[in-house]
């Protein structure tokens, strides 16, 4: 699953859950904007930044890790330490290393531990959430995120449920389209089909995503239909029109993540984006917050993703 991709959605939608996840008054995430910095010298990246307008709190840095990896206090210092030199700060920092399950956490050496006594560098460990009673939307979805498939099938129908009382119809799409999200990484080789026919999609229909995949789907389908004939035609028709709706939820996705990125990409860009195949989209996802600029992303669409 691109952790990295649905926890940056994650942070930035909802600007109060890293003040949930370290346990501090939910009030405090007022005044802060949230951001991914590359520190260019060794081209490392935050997965996240929490940055106040005021000088008397401090900036938070984020690093969110989903598997066991042994140099991973050596690489976070090395990101603190080049940040600092970089930006040179006037706030206090705090650091927060995210780990999905204590296992993944490296035993840390001695002048690590010093930073973790002080609570310079503090820890959080989202297994704890699982068992967790909240009616925080993105507490959920990370839950849902941790859950095995068997037990994703119920969470994700619980959220939807539980979106059904949110009257912030904004927020009701950013949730369902970020549960949407999560069940497609989880469950890569189903098709919409097979995803629709565990969990219950009356809300998750309402999302722009799902209507111009479904538009998509039955435009095709329905010229298919034209073509071969009423019933196999509508037969093969569906199928065609599944595949290419779902590449076309995949990119309609993935365009809204380069334009929060780049600002409003042009129509040229737009166009070649969604000319990408669902194996494209999917390596574009995984190489997006590596790309610096505009120009980063035409020189991949023209070498990976094979558009001139």
């Amino acid at each position: 699953m691109k952790t990295d991709t649905i926890f940056y959605q994650l942070f930035n939608t909802f600007h109060t859950l890293l003040f949930e996840l370290i346990e501090r008054p939910i009030a405090e995430a007022e005044g802060y904007e949230f951001s991914s910095v590359e520190v260019k010298e060794k081209a490392f990246r935050f997965d996240g930044i929490f940055s106040p307008k005021s000088q008397d709190k401090p900036i938070y840095l984020l690093e969110v890790q989903f598997q066991q990896k042994e140099d991973f206090y050596w690489e976070y210092l090395s990101e603190i330490y080049l940040y600092l030199n970089q930006y040179r700060p006037q706030q206090e920092w705090q650091a927060i290393a995210i780990f999905a399950r204590r296992s993944y956490e490296p035993e840390p050496r001695s002048h690590v531990q010093e930073m973790l006594d002080c609570q310079r560098i503090q820890r959080v460990y989202l297994e704890d959430l699982l068992e967790r009673e909240t009616d925080s939307f993105a507490i959920g979805i990370i839950q849902l995120i941790l859950s095995s498939e068997s037990q994703a099938v119920t969470k994700a129908r619980q959220l939807g449920e539980k979106i059904e009382q949110e009257r912030d119809t904004e927020i009701q799409e950013q949730v369902l389209e970020l549960i949407e999200t999560v069940l497609v990484y989880k469950f890569p080789k189903l098709t919409r089909q097979e995803i629709e026919a565990m969990f219950t999609y009356s809300d998750l229909k309402q999302t722009r995503v799902y209507q111009e995949a479904r538009e998509e789907g039955e435009q095709r389908g329905e010229q298919r239909g034209l073509q071969l004939g009423e019933k196999l035609g509508e037969q093969r028709g569906l199928k065609l029109g599944e595949q290419r709706g779902l590449v076309k939820g995949q990119a309609t996705m993935l365009l809204r993540m380069l334009n929060r990125k780049f600002g409003q990409i042009t129509p040229s860009l737009r166009g070649k984006v969604n000319k990408l195949s669902a194996k494209q989209l999917e390596n574009l996802a995984e190489v997006l917050f590596d790309l610096e600029t505009i120009a980063d992303l035409n020189n991949w669409l023209k070498t990976k993703g094979k558009i001139n």
